[in-house]
């Protein structure tokens, strides 16, 4: 469980003090995917990047697990917008890269549930490819397999899904949420896409303009239904998330 209260994050220059995101206060549950959404530069990746341990000065406070959030101690998963893979490594060198930062040892079952992940993907004969053999959806897949094998606490992603076209964009994101279904890891994702948002997010966190303030926190009745579009509630959904991302950029 992610608690979050009163989180409020300054940027420093030498000529003056940016207020970039807060003061936000929410809970989400282990079992919580949360799409993060608003306008342009209102604070969602400096969000991400509290939650990732990046930014580790701010005001109030960030619980994971009822501790402070510290990724020296929390296993915390990354998929960046460039999917993150390192070009001279092979994408099995790729995918336990986490346990050997950490210097834990890959022993079979790891090895073994590797596979069994990259089988679910189909991407299991590219294991000794390297990134520059890989089409962008191919990447994405191994960047997903990457974070589920290392099995976080907090997995988190930023505009994961953007550079793909949009028919591959749709295989990925039914892709990844078959895999999260089975291992329901709590979940943060940055979205420009309100159609993404309403797909991927069983909560949707909404903010303001810059400084980001969350506007509303949407429990999602079509997350992760297939046919999400064609539910009754979409529309209205989309319609009121698109009102609200306007009116906390016009309040600014």
């Amino acid at each position: 469980m992610i608690q979050v209260n009163n989180l409020s994050v300054f940027y420093k220059s030498k000529k003056e003090g940016t207020h970039a995101l807060g003061p936000i206060s929410f809970i989400a549950h282990s079992d919580d995917i949360c799409a993060i959404i608003g306008p342009s530069g209102c604070g969602k990746s400096t969000l991400l990047n509290v939650l990732s341990g990046i930014i580790n000065t701010y005001e109030g406070e960030v619980l994971l697990n009822k501790e402070k959030l510290n990724p020296h101690i929390h296993k915390i998963g990354f998929i960046p917008q460039n999917f993150g893979l390192l070009p001279w490594k092979t994408v099995e060198e790729n995918c336990i890269l986490p346990f050997k930062i950490r210097k834990e040892k890959v022993d079979k079952s790891i090895i073994e549930n590797m596979d069994m992940i990259m089988k679910r993907l189909n991407i299991v004969d590219l294991k000794k490819r390297y990134p520059n053999e890989l089409s962008g959806g191919q990447k994405q897949r191994v960047s997903i397999v990457r974070s589920f094998l290392m099995k976080p606490d907090l997995l988190l992603m930023d505009e994961a899904f953007s550079a793909l076209d949009a028919i591959i964009k749709e295989e990925a994101q039914e892709l990844f949420l078959n895999i999260w279904n089975e291992n329901k890891i709590n979940t943060f994702f940055v979205t420009h896409s309100i159609d993404e948002a309403l797909y991927m997010g069983k909560k949707i966190i909404i903010m303001s303009n810059t400084p980001g303030k969350i506007i509303e926190i949407l429990e999602n009745p079509v997350f992760n239904i297939k046919e999400y579009r064609n539910h009754p509630e979409y529309l209205n959904l989309f319609s009121h998330i698109k009102s609200l991302i306007k009116r906390g950029w016009d309040n600014e």
